[in-house]
């Protein structure tokens, strides 16, 4: 039976026409349900309540046009599906506001940030009664109270989130996301429920919870003794042992340390309440068994917490405006496991924000912080395998290695479940595409994901809700600070408290184009050589000419190594075109440019393209129109020469960003440095 929440309707604005919005209930914790004066309204077909179950799980907050397309048809919508989204929006405006005259904007269902945004109020909606009754009882400092606010909120539950529009077993993240919140409140609630000795109070909600994950261990330890606590041993121990017969048939492991604690404490209860019938009864942090001064206490072992983050580079600066921005998304608090995945040009400072991120927000995880190098664009050979990934991970939380499942899949349902009443941030750093990634996202929205990558992320922001942010290169002035912290520590010509030369800095930033991996490639030779002057870096930075030769260093060459990775992605029409970029002599070209430049089929031009945006060889600038980082065109001109070796090469001068010289049209050039003094 649903729970029909008490409380004042919806009090938003008046429309403008001057209709008062009708109070209506919603439910999505089971069904996806409406009530409006009540009575049940008709939700419509399965895709219509797909979108509706959507706006609710989501809670006020908005949901893209993209993500709700990701719901509807997965990876494979049709070419209607932005249209079919507006009908069933369209629809559900009509069934909540049914006097809304004919194009009338409505109150409940708006446009909000290329999506849709359901209003609310806050007891009109199961899911937002269940999270407000969630924190009083977490802030609660009495157990009874605490234990009193989480029956009421578990009394909310009806069923998985959407159930009747969401199969079990493929659930979309937006609500498996939810369904994790009711894990985590379960627990606790049987935690609450075990320090004030009324383990009855929520034995209902713990064996529902436990028929519905059943591999959840943590759960089915507290589960387990709740029910000794509660006088029903026998039934504790019964549920030990299937839990062990179904654990080894259906993923062919033992149970973990936590039940097997339970278990233990119960047998040792058990004994002790045989063999003194009527003794009294003493409570324990976790259970309320016979009490025993004989009897000692197993307490639960520690759960680890992984710090996995590497260190922080000591000269970050600037940036500010997309720290801000990710500060906000790591403490949001919309239900919804939050992902960010920030996507940038090779060598633009990716890993350097998401590790500075992370240590800024790693206080908000108490629980740990995991990362992993996702190798998706390195030389290390092919991208990293998430299951072991994934086997790191569990093994840093904790998990006994032969424990682990075999399949990637299996290992991925652990994570979650380990994750789910935990506080984790996840570093997924140089992810190679979404496919990689998605078996490594926690379920829990009490975790993080940053994750890291040349490729836009879409499909993982469609289907999971992620939020995409391309990171562009910093500003002079940000990259001349940056420079300038490096260099200014060990220096011949400054203290740690002086300023560098500020003009060969300034000549030093514009000849890599203030691209963070090649002036930390300056820097460290620079510090390196403390007895040699900046400005002569930069005379020698100037003099190298075309190709990226100045960047080698004994490890190799950084730069051209970082591009080279990008470039190994593409097919054959795409590389071409690649190489070719030089000869237009700038570093934005049109469609047009691209295609006067293109020896490649009129049919494939576009997909070639579309391959050097997708590498970050290319960066949209905006309709007809792209960018080409000039670093990027030296490394197209070297692959270039290495193409022609007989005909001569196209002549580039790295003069700085906006002073690329070629040859005109129709003459060979020879491949000659053509050296460029900065001013006097």
């Amino acid at each position: 039976m649903i729970t029909h929440l008490k409380g004042p309707p919806f009090a938003g604005p008046e429309p403008a026409h001057g209709t008062a919005v009708p109070a209506v209930r919603f439910s999505v914790l089971g069904p996806v349900r409406v009530w409006a004066a009540g009575a049940e309204l008709p939700t419509g077909p399965r895709q219509q309540r797909i979108v509706l179950a959507a706006l609710l799980a989501r809670a006020g907050h908005p949901v893209s046009q993209g993500e709700l397309v990701g719901l509807l048809w997965d990876e494979d919508p049709p070419r209607s599906a932005a249209n079919a989204v507006h009908r069933y929006v369209g629809a559900l405006r009509r069934l909540l506001e049914p006097e809304l005259p004919a194009r009338a904007p409505g109150r409940r269902l708006v446009r909000r940030a290329g999506g849709y945004l359901l209003r609310v109020g806050p007891d009109e909606l199961d899911l937002t009664a269940f999270r407000r009754l969630v924190r009083q009882a977490r802030a609660a400092q009495d157990p009874n109270e605490a234990v009193d606010r989480f029956v009421a909120a578990l009394r909310q539950w009806q069923g998985r989130c959407a159930a009747d529009v969401a199969p079990a077993d493929t659930a979309p993240q937006l609500f498996a996301a939810v369904d994790h919140e009711y894990l985590a409140a379960v627990t606790a609630a049987a935690t609450a429920a075990l320090r004030c000795d009324r383990p009855g109070s929520v034995l209902p909600a713990v064996r529902q919870a436990v028929e519905r994950h059943p591999f959840h261990e943590h759960l089915l330890a507290r589960t387990m003794l709740l029910l000794a606590a509660d006088g029903k041993q026998a039934e504790a121990i019964t549920l030990y042992h299937r839990f062990r017969t179904d654990l080894q048939g259906a993923l062919g492991l033992s149970p973990g340390k936590d039940v097997r604690a339970a278990y233990a404490r119960i047998l040792r209860g058990s004994r002790d309440a045989g063999a003194r019938a009527g003794a009294p009864v003493a409570h324990t942090g976790q259970a309320t068994l016979p009490a025993s001064r004989h009897v000692p206490r197993t307490p639960s072992a520690p759960q680890p917490v992984p710090a996995q983050l590497p260190a922080d580079l000591p000269c970050f600066t600037g940036r500010a405006e997309p720290l801000r921005w990710t500060e906000r998304f790591a403490g949001a608090e919309d239900g919804a496991l939050r992902v960010l995945a920030v996507d940038g040009i090779a060598g633009v400072g990716k890993t350097a924000l998401a590790v500075h991120l992370a240590h800024r927000i790693a206080a908000r995880f108490p629980d740990g912080q995991l990362f992993a190098d996702l190798g998706g664009f390195t030389n290390s050979g092919a991208p990293a395998d998430p299951g072991e990934v994934l086997a790191g991970f569990l093994a840093a939380l904790g998990v006994d290695r032969e424990r682990l499942p075999a399949r990637t899949e299996a290992k991925a349902a652990l994570f979650r479940s380990v994750l789910a009443t935990r506080r984790v941030l996840v570093v997924l750093d140089n992810a190679h595409d979404a496919t990689q990634v998605r078996p490594l996202l926690p379920g829990s929205s009490r975790c993080a994901v940053v994750i890291t990558g040349r490729r836009r992320l879409t499909d993982l922001a469609t289907r999971n809700g992620a939020r995409l942010l391309s990171l562009d290169l910093p500003s002079a002035a940000e990259a001349a600070e940056c420079f300038a912290r490096r260099v200014s520590t060990g220096h011949a010509e400054t203290d740690a408290t002086a300023v560098p030369d500020a003009a060969a800095v300034s000549e030093i930033v514009r000849l890599c184009g203030r691209l963070p991996l090649a002036l930390g490639v300056v820097a460290a030779r620079a510090t390196a050589y403390p007895d040699v002057p900046l400005r002569w870096t930069a005379e020698a930075l100037s003099a190298a000419g075309e190709g990226l030769a100045v960047f080698d260093d004994d490890g190799g060459n950084p730069v051209r190594s970082a591009f080279s990775w990008s470039y190994r992605t593409l097919g054959p029409d795409a590389a071409r075109l690649f190489r070719a970029l030089p000869r237009s002599g700038r570093e934005e070209l049109s469609s047009e440019d691209l295609t006067r430049l293109s020896a490649v089929p009129g049919r494939a031009y576009a997909p070639a393209v579309a391959e050097l945006v997708r590498a970050r060889l290319l960066t949209p600038l905006r309709p007809d129109l792209y960018g080409v980082h000039p670093l990027v065109l030296a490394y197209a001109a070297e692959l270039g020469r290495a193409h022609r070796p007989r005909t001569g090469a196209l002549r580039i001068t790295r003069a700085g960003p906006g002073h690329l010289t070629a040859p005109p049209a129709g003459r060979r050039a020879r491949v000659r440095a053509t050296p460029v003094r900065p001013p006097d």
